[in-house]
């Protein structure tokens, strides 16, 4: 069953990584000091800690995050 659900997932990932464009995005500066609905995005976008990079689907929400906190951010296509 665990097979099945795995095997499931992974074709997923690969039709999403195929089918929308997908953005790189790494937090290069702290979160210490910033307002809380910034830290709201950072976490919203998966990002925990410096230098934590994750990949995300360039959805106008996660744009509009990144726009956001960009001051924070290194963004790569």
């Amino acid at each position: 069953m665990l097979q099945n659900v795995a095997y499931l997932l992974m074709r997923f990932w690969e039709y999403i990584m195929t089918e929308y464009k997908m953005i790189k995005v790494t937090l290069v500066k702290s979160l210490i000091g910033t307002v809380s609905s910034h830290r709201a995005c950072a976490k919203g976008l998966g990002l925990r800690r410096r230098e934590h990079t994750v990949q995300v689907i360039a959805t106008p929400e996660n744009m509009g995050m990144i726009s956001k906190i960009s001051y924070l951010l290194k963004v790569e296509s």
